[in-house]
């Protein structure tokens, strides 16, 4: 079996800083797995020096996380090795502000005619107002799910008898 390619030392003060962070237990349950594994995974003479299968049962963890943990640990350092990179993911389909001004909509009152506010309908005044150039009905639905963190129906009846929750981000004017 070929040699690891990498392998993990560490000394006295990152070996206490990670069992800090393991004894603690108030970060993310991904950063105390990854501490958990590089003291595991530690080749030093005060450490366990465990093998990978043995730190994957003993943890319950794949292969990957742990040549990936050991992987940035060696290439980086201990913060890159427990700590997530920010990832890209799906730009926001609403600025602050915008969802600020359609819940305004949705809690005003709604068109003449009408008992309360469709998708539809803010969906127009959202584009009337120049709120935003275009917007589809479903762009303005998944807004008000995630804005509120509840279904359609939910909202829908919620609209009918001006009972609209806040915004949970407290979006700054």
């Amino acid at each position: 079996m070929p040699a690891k390619k990498y392998r993990v030392f560490l000394n006295g003060k990152k070996r206490s800083s990670l069992k800090r962070v393991v004894n603690t237990g108030t970060d993310k349950a991904r950063k105390l797995t990854r501490a958990r594994i590089l003291l595991l995974a530690d080749e030093s003479p005060h450490g366990p020096s465990k093998k990978d299968k043995e730190i994957m049962e003993v943890i319950g963890v794949c292969a990957r996380t742990v040549a990936l943990t050991r992987q940035h640990f060696t290439e980086g350092d201990i913060e890159g090795a427990l700590n997530e990179k920010p990832r890209s993911g799906r730009p926001r389909e609403f600025t602050c502000r915008e969802e600020a001004k359609l819940t305004l909509i949705a809690c005003s009152e709604p068109p003449e005619g009408r008992n309360r506010w469709s998708v539809r309908l803010l969906a127009d005044k959202l584009v009337e107002l120049d709120v935003v150039d275009s917007i589809s009905r479903e762009k303005v639905d998944s807004a008000v799910d995630n804005q509120w963190n509840i279904s359609y129906n939910s909202w829908y009846s919620l609209s009918g008898i001006g009972r609209i929750p806040s915004d949970p981000r407290g979006c700054n004017l």
